[in-house]
């Protein structure tokens, strides 16, 4: 068998869930029915691979939910298993779960890490949900100062990878991982991918959600995953007194994904169309809050011709679409602002820094005054030596909208690939001006479409 994938475990309840909680699919095991699918997720096994005994320690980071802990104890387990890893050379502990529970107390987890160790041999420590263990800094630190031992683990908020990072002394490498992208949703969707397309973008890409047959059902999960692992947890974990002002924040961005805004503006719009009084300094609390969950990440704006940042406004998408729909109540879909979200995070999974471009311009008016003028790109994404420029152009309907479209690359003075991606297009083809349009489709489906 290729262990290549993540296997996705749902267990099929009334109501999602037991005793009024969302069962956790990772440590919970039900007996009423459970279904068992595979997904190719090779990327994130090949990453995590390529960073093996290189000294450093290895934090597997992202939204809950998106298959961090399933990588790390089953696709990596199994993976070691069969290039000659002897089983006792791989030492797990999950902190979440009930029978670890007792190892959050560092001196007792590091006796028991230290108590499995004999030879020389590498071993491969491998801890889930670290920042549940206390004081894991310490014991951080003791692991890595071993010869051989080559260490894992995940974490569930920027806060830990920030605080893991620091006390390493620069000694930690991160991979993020993602709810599934629209080509590993298609590798186990059974229909055609238009149909796929309708259901990815409602109901997004959390593995577990994907299993659900029934729609109700999915929109249930998806509410209840939303209240639950999130909102409740934020709340709680930050001791926040007014629930409703986050609550409101998150749908104020669920309709403005991929809209330019800052807290000032947001706190201006809380009190002119909700009549809601909110402090900047709070609002831009609570959107910490959300970024350091995974729920909710930041585009910075660029200037491409300046070269440099613009510190405000910024652009807000969701890590998961299904999650944002349903804090919308699966109300107010706008396809054309999901279709960029998607975009947005199909570039970070293939691992492209990304942000808002703007090309800045002079030209005279009518007066003849010099005046500035600044034109958005949707995308600026690079890595390494390569950069692209990419508008999301949700439809293409005559030249007019053409010519408007690629104005913003006009204004750029550099040779790096352009391309516009559209809802519908027949095939990927270039205009004459170089630029490289293609659908929503070819774009997500083919690794290799961007240099078509």
């Amino acid at each position: 068998m290729d262990y290549n994938y993540i296997k996705v475990i749902y267990v099929y309840m009334q109501n999602n869930h037991v005793n009024g909680h969302l069962c956790n699919i990772d440590v919970t095991m039900c007996n009423i029915g459970a279904i068992f699918m595979e997904i190719k997720r090779n990327i994130y096994l090949d990453r995590l691979v390529s960073k093996m005994n290189n000294g450093l320690i290895k934090i597997i980071t992202g939204i809950r939910w998106s298959g961090r802990s399933h990588l790390l104890f089953s696709t990596f387990h199994q993976y070691l298993l069969e290039h000659g890893t002897d089983e006792n050379h791989i030492i797990e502990i999950s902190f979440d779960r009930f029978e670890d529970k007792k190892y959050r107390d560092p001196e007792l987890a590091y006796s028991y890490i230290k108590s499995c160790m004999r030879g020389d041999e590498t071993y491969f420590i491998l801890l889930d949900e670290v920042q549940l263990l206390k004081d894991f800094n310490s014991v951080l630190n003791g692991l890595i100062r071993i010869q051989n031992v080559d260490l894992y683990l995940t974490g569930n908020d920027s806060d830990f990878l920030a605080s893991a990072i620091a006390e390493s002394g620069g000694r930690a490498d991160e991979l993020r991982v993602y709810p599934l992208s629209f080509s590993e949703f298609m590798s186990a969707y059974d229909g055609n991918r238009y149909d796929g397309w309708n259901e990815y973008i409602l109901y997004g890409g959390l593995p577990s959600v994907s299993l659900i047959k029934n729609k109700e059902q999915k929109i249930s999960f998806l509410k209840q995953l939303f209240e639950d692992s999130f909102l409740n947890d934020i709340t709680r974990r930050h001791k926040l007194r007014n629930r409703e002002e986050l609550d409101e924040l998150l749908k104020l961005l669920s309709s403005s994904i991929g809209s330019l805004t800052n807290p000032k503006q947001l706190s201006d719009t809380f009190r002119s169309s909700r009549d809601i009084r909110i402090s900047q300094t709070t609002l831009k609390n609570y959107i910490d809050y959300l970024c350091e969950a995974s729920l909710v990440t930041i585009a910075q704006r660029y200037d491409i011709r300046g070269r440099k940042y613009i510190s405000t406004p910024v652009k807000y998408y969701f890590a998961d679409i299904g999650l944002r729909n349903a804090c919308l109540g699966f109300r107010e879909i706008g396809e054309n602002r999901v279709m960029e979200n998607v975009i947005y995070n199909e570039l970070l999974i293939r691992g492209f820094q990304v942000d808002a471009g703007v090309a800045s311009f002079s030209l005279k008016n009518e007066e003849g005054q010099v005046v500035r003028r600044q034109l958005e790109v949707d995308f600026m994404c690079s890595r390494e030596t390569t950069r692209y420029y990419i508008q999301a152009a949700y439809a293409l309907p005559d030249e007019d909208r053409m010519r408007q479209i690629q104005e913003p690359f006009r204004r750029i003075d550099d040779f790096f690939k352009r391309i516009i991606i559209t809802r519908d297009c027949p095939a990927p083809y270039y205009t004459e001006n170089g630029i490289l349009v293609m659908s929503i489709y070819d774009f997500l489906l083919d690794q290799g479409s961007m240099n078509y």
